[in-house]
């Protein structure tokens, strides 16, 4: 009987959509999946990209036919604010990590070298993923690897680094044991593509400097169109909840693709998009009452389409992302039924 009622439980809500999720410290990114799956009573709830539990920030969760964007979500473009210490280095390559060599001499250490070897890691790099990530080797986790002392060689891969904004150079104690001296402490803005690790970065700016990094703070203020400005805790959301507000914080899964043109289809072709069927242009009509994201009015007479349109029912229902292919025919990207 108890099984039965979790089970009605969980299916008397759907929500469908994305929610903008600021994650605090001390969670992890499955803690706050498990934690909104009782909010919202669903199971059906994915994250999109793990946070370290000492990490905050910008973390959209996925919803009900949300969760087909998960991987969508992933490869979006990210911005941290981190601080990285100069004059240790750890196995971690973060603060909570063993330090494994420290640096006391910084004599020669100048702004002007901190803040040109920072700028050199502006543009595409090659970045050798740490241990203590999420990554699998052989279906293995590398932190679970590395939990273990063992350590497995890994292939250099194409990051992106768009902008570093250096905010401050200060200095703060050092955590070495018995050693009581300042060290270098920067606060930089990061705009990277996906896949980009920061602890990374800042072991390798260390490395750079000869002085050894690393990261001794992390908050993600944006990922994608989710910003930090409008991210919700956890507290936050269960206090709407409580008010019975939660639907307005969910975010339509057709909000994630602004600068696609919106369409319907004819009435003729519903039967064909509900299959996930190639459509012609000819079925497809576009919203009179579109704006794009250069805010000029769209096309009315003709889908002006260079890749992909947002494709809904004749009644307005989102159904799914078409992409167009040679002439007039247009193949599903995405559905989102």
């Amino acid at each position: 009987m108890r099984l039965q009622s979790a089970w009605f439980f969980y299916m008397s809500n759907n929500y469908n959509g994305i929610v903008n999720v600021y994650k605090e410290k001390g969670f992890t990114s499955f803690d706050v999946v498990a934690k909104l799956r009782g909010i919202f009573g669903q199971k059906k709830i994915g994250h999109t990209g793990t946070l370290d539990p000492e990490a905050v920030g910008v973390l959209p969760i996925c919803l009900g036919n949300g969760t087909k964007v998960v991987e969508l979500l992933m490869d979006h473009d990210k911005e941290y604010v981190a601080e990285l210490l100069l004059g240790i280095k750890t196995d971690t390559q973060d603060i909570t990590g063993e330090i494994i060599k420290d640096y006391p001499k910084l004599d020669l250490l100048t702004e002007a070298k901190v803040r040109d070897a920072i700028m050199s890691f502006v543009g595409e790099q090659e970045q050798v993923p740490p241990m203590y990530s999420a990554l699998k080797v052989n279906g293995q986790k590398l932190c679970d690897l590395a939990r273990k002392g063992i350590e497995v060689e890994r292939k250099a891969r194409k990051i992106q680094i768009y902008e570093i904004a250096i905010e401050r150079i200060g200095e703060t104690e050092s955590p070495v044991s018995g050693v009581s001296m300042k060290l270098p402490l920067i606060k930089m803005r990061v705009h990277c593509s996906k896949g980009t690790y920061i602890r990374t970065l800042c072991n390798d700016i260390g490395e750079k400097l000869g002085v050894g990094g690393t990261m001794y703070s992390l908050e993600r203020t944006r990922v994608g169109i989710f910003g930090k400005e409008d991210a919700l805790t956890l507290s936050e959301i269960q206090s709407l909840k409580d008010e019975g507000r939660l639907e307005q914080i969910v975010r339509p899964v057709d909000g994630l693709f602004p600068e696609y043109p919106k369409v319907k289809v004819t009435d003729e072709a519903i039967s064909r998009l509900e299959n996930g069927n190639i459509l012609l242009e000819k079925e497809l009509i576009p919203f009179e009452n579109y704006v794009n994201p250069n805010n000029a009015a769209s096309p009315q007479n003709a889908v002006n389409l260079q890749f992909c349109v947002r494709v809904y029912r004749p009644d307005c229902s989102f159904a799914g992302i078409y992409r167009k292919e040679d002439g007039d025919r247009y193949k599903p990207e995405k559905m989102f039924l």
